[in-house]
């Protein structure tokens, strides 16, 4: 079964930065990724072949210095052959990081980017 885009879900936690000295943390991570994506994505499912575009938000619970490009990586990483079959395929990345209180309002969310700008913080 082919996947239709787009595909939202959420992660609940704070992101395993690529720097992670624990390998565990790292694959915790990914695997907590895998886990929010199978609650979406249809049983049967074949990873794209095609170019994709992935839109990363990552809701802080506290103030946080760490660079966002560093929790890119583990991210897309626990998507391969999961929903692309390699990381190569990603095109193009938007992703931001949004302080407690520096949320700007959305003028129109999505139900799954609603459910994450009222969720128990932090969210990915």
């Amino acid at each position: 079964m082919d996947l239709t885009f787009p595909i939202e879900f959420n992660v609940t936690g704070t992101p395993v930065s690529l720097q992670a000295k624990r390998a565990r943390s790292k694959e915790a991570w990914k695997e907590k990724v895998r886990a929010a994506s199978r609650e979406v994505l249809p049983d049967g499912h074949f990873a794209t072949e095609r170019p994709v575009a992935v839109t990363l938000y990552y809701f802080t619970a506290v103030p946080r210095t760490g660079d966002i490009d560093n929790i890119l990586k583990p991210t897309l990483d626990a998507l391969i052959r999961h929903v692309y079959l390699n990381d190569g395929q990603v095109e193009r990345i938007v992703a931001q990081k949004f302080k407690p209180d520096d949320v700007f309002p959305f003028t129109a969310p999505s139900p799954v980017l609603a459910e994450a700008l009222q969720s128990v913080r932090p969210v990915v």
